[in-house]
Parts: structure tokens; C-alpha cells; sequence
């Protein structure tokens, strides 16, 4: 019977961010196992001191921080305007979202106090925001933001409980046109972020009812939404306007882009600098 890794030999491996085919591994005995290990977290180490020092003579910021500026400078580059929104949302915000004590999303708020809490998305401010552009300048309105969310989500290699959403929306676009849009921002976005091919996909969300999801990389990870209006929700901001909207979670593009198994690399972290473990 063939040998695998240990618990903490694996939990190693994927933290200095060994290739999947060296996590699975086989050995014949465990004396083997354990020289192979020595050798390899040796070899692991030794490339995760190079690339920190090449962060610190040539990058100098770290990847999320990396493409957020890309992105920006996409976006303005095509005619958004960035917009800057609270991280404290309040409890009357979510609710317009239909995120009250029954929904599934409700229990995975960070609450501050019974009125107030860190935003689960971004998507509340920017209606918010966007009832008042639709007076204040002519049609479409196109803004984006970029910006931390927090959900008590499980925790797994594509959670985490705070994460970097960009949100991007246009409104006032004739109604014939949203597909072919939305289609051309997800390709400004994936491209932006050095992703070579997705896929659109139509699944069902406990917010929107339905969304048009990005998906990418060999798993498939969901690393967008997107969904289109009129939609109820406008109601509770009397919006009637056309639009379309789309939000991506950067720490999961940077995951497919790099090819790594772990979220929690790619974003704020005090364990990891630019995907790279500290402990080395």
C-alpha cells in the first residue's frame, strides 16, 4: 500500500503553494516520504525567498494591489467613473435588498450594532448613488467601484471573510443592447486581468433571483456575477432606468490568473505577502 503525505506535511506543501501533482504524491514507505518532503519544502522555500526579494527590488506592491490599478485604469480608460462608498452600510440598505432576518445572506453579516454593519457588497451604496447620477447627468451612466466586503462565509480555498469586489454598472442603455454590453465588459474585465478564456453561465442567486456568472480556469471558479435590469429591486430606489451590472471578486481572478489553490494568498493577509508565505 503506497504512502501519502501527512496532514502537516500537506497543510505545508499547499502553504508554500506546491503544484497539485506534487501534493499527490506517492512513496513506498514513509522513510521515502519524509526525505522526499525535506527535499521538496527545502526547494519550496528557497524559490519563495527569490520572489520576495524580486517583489522588493522590482514590484514593489502586491498583486491585488497590482490589478486593482489595471482595472481602474481600464474602466476610466472606457468611460466609467470610479465612485468611493462607506465599508459601513446600514441594516435599512440591506433590507431594500430583501437581506432582512429571513434571508440566507442575513446571517452572514458582520453587524456592528442593530443598524449598522461592514457591507456584505457594494451593491446598496452604488443604487444608492445612482438614483441621484440619474438626475444629475445625461444617460448612460457608467460608474465603478472597487472595494473590501465581509461575509462570515465557510471557510474554504475560495472564501475568505473579507475580499476586494469591483462592481461596475451601466444604466440607460437601450434595453436591445444589455447582452452585447454585458458581454463586452465581462471581456474588458478578464482580459484586464490576464485571464486567456471564460465562460458565461446562467445561475440562480438568493439576491437577483438569476445572474449571468463569469466563470474561469480549469475548475470553473466562479470569479463574476452579472445581472441585468428593470429588475424588482429598482423598485424600492424607483429606478425604471435600463442597465446592466457586473461584480468580480479580484482575490479569486488573481487565483485562477496564478493558477493557486488557496484565496487567502491573494488577499489582505498578515500570513502572506503578494502569495507568499511569511513563515519561510
Amino acid at each position: 500500500m503506497k504512502v501519502t503525505w501527512s496532514e502537516v506535511q500537506l497543510r505545508r506543501l499547499k502553504e508554500l503553494d506546491a503544484a497539485p501533482g506534487m501534493q499527490r504524491l506517492r512513496f513506498n514507505s514513509t522513510i521515502e516520504r519524509d526525505k522526499t518532503f525535506q527535499k521538496l519544502e527545502k526547494k519550496l522555500v528557497k524559490d519563495a525567498r527569490c520572489y520576495l526579494n524580486e517583489f522588493r527590488k522590482h514590484h514593489l506592491r502586491p498583486r491585488l494591489c497590482r490589478l486593482e490599478s489595471l482595472l481602474v485604469d481600464a474602466l476610466t480608460a472606457n468611460g466609467f467613473a470610479q465612485v468611493v462608498t462607506p465599508i459601513i452600510m446600514s441594516k435599512g440598505l440591506l433590507a431594500k435588498m430583501t437581506i432582512d432576518e429571513k434571508h440566507p445572506l442575513f446571517s452572514q453579516v458582520y453587524w456592528l450594532d442593530k443598524d449598522k454593519c461592514l457591507r456584505p457588497m457594494l451593491a446598496p451604496h452604488l443604487y444608492y448613488i445612482l438614483k441621484d447620477l440619474l438626475r444629475l447627468w445625461e444617460k448612460p451612466v457608467r460608474i465603478f467601484e472597487v472595494g473590501s466586503c465581509f461575509r462570515k462565509e465557510s471557510q474554504g480555498s475560495l472564501h475568505s471573510p473579507e475580499f476586494t469586489m469591483l462592481n461596475v454598472v451601466e444604466m440607460g442603455l437601450p434595453k436591445e443592447e444589455r447582452q452585447v454590453r454585458l458581454e463586452e465588459l465581462a471581456a474588458l474585465v478578464t482580459r484586464t486581468a490576464g485571464l486567456d478564456s471564460y465562460s458565461l453561465e446562467t445561475e440562480t442567486s438568493t439576491v437577483y433571483g438569476q445572474t449571468i456568472d463569469v466563470k474561469a480556469g480549469e475548475d470553473k471558479i466562479e470569479v463574476g456575477s452579472a445581472a441585468m435590469g428593470p429588475h424588482p429591486l429598482d423598485r424600492a430606489w424607483r429606478i425604471t432606468d435600463t442597465w446592466i451590472g457586473i461584480g468580480f471578486g479580484l482575490e479569486r481572478l488573481l487565483m485562477v490568473k496564478e493558477k493557486s489553490q488557496n484565496l487567502a494568498k491573494m488577499g489582505r493577509s498578515l500570513a502572506y505577502l503578494d502569495g507568499i508565505r511569511l513563515n519561510i
